[in-house]
């Protein structure tokens, strides 16, 4: 990390994975200008909804910075006890994220195109620890430059209220087409209970057919107790030969009693 692309590099790979654990693919986009004049480009910004109807986003830059040189001579002095080292390095470490916001704030900041505030992302909690004790710091960060300090945990913290804020957009442009639903469901569920009570009713007409089928066979089976059984001739006067039994095994027995 002694280069200061490297540490820049490393910075942005920190903050992209924070943002890939956080976001979808289509919330936040890399190298991004949002400068329409201009050709810098800021690491990572977050795509928010716009309010023209073209759906053109607003862009929330990201910027990641890591004074590394700043703090460890500042971490050097409080190790040493030396506290005029302490004092001196501080105020040198300010200077530098001051230099940095100001330069976030010129490049990156660019209403109506962006939000009227920038964030810097710092990759060490330590880092940011040092940034948000300097008295009056933040606030002036914020005040003359619109830029917002955020360690890991905090930019985290950023992100995930970002991301309740497009879940409750979300549900607002969809409100009518869940109502519709709703309703739709509703009207098919009023003709399913209709459908259930028509079955109900033909169901209980079918129970009712099957009982009275029932009494009549008892009825029948009942007169036919009481039928006594024809003589032979007889039954082939009234019923067809087919329902009779064959003649063979009567000549048979005839025979044989011969």
């Amino acid at each position: 990390l002694t280069n200061v692309k490297n540490r820049g590099s490393w910075g942005e790979v920190q903050l992209e994975n924070i943002l890939e654990q956080t976001l979808t693919q289509e919330q936040y986009a890399r190298a991004v200008k949002v400068r329409p004049d201009g050709n810098e480009m800021v690491d990572i910004a977050v795509r928010l909804p716009g309010r023209r109807d073209d759906d053109t986003p607003v862009w929330l830059p990201i910027d990641s910075k890591f004074p590394r040189e700043d703090y460890e001579r500042l971490l050097d002095a409080q190790e040493q006890g030396d506290a005029e080292g302490v004092r001196l390095q501080g105020i040198q470490l300010e200077r530098a994220i001051r230099v940095q916001a100001k330069s976030i704030c010129e490049k990156y900041i660019v209403p109506p195109h962006t939000t009227d505030f920038a964030v810097m992302f710092v990759p060490t909690e330590g880092l940011y620890a040092e940034v948000i004790r300097r008295p009056g710091l933040v606030d002036l960060l914020q005040r003359e430059h619109r830029v917002v300090v955020a360690g890991p945990t905090t930019v985290t913290a950023l992100l995930n209220s970002l991301q309740m804020g497009f879940r409750t957009l979300a549900i607002e442009q969809r409100s009518s087409e869940v109502w519709t639903l709703l309703g739709a469901v509703k009207t098919e569920f009023g003709k399913f209970g209709s459908v259930l009570d028509s079955v109900k009713t033909k169901l209980d007409q079918a129970s009712k057919q099957i009982d009275q089928t029932g009494v009549r066979t008892r009825a029948i089976a009942r007169k036919l107790r009481d039928v006594e059984s024809l003589p032979a001739e007889q039954s082939r006067q009234l019923l067809p030969d087919s329902l009779l039994p064959e003649e063979g095994g009567e000549e048979g027995n005839e025979g044989e009693e011969a």
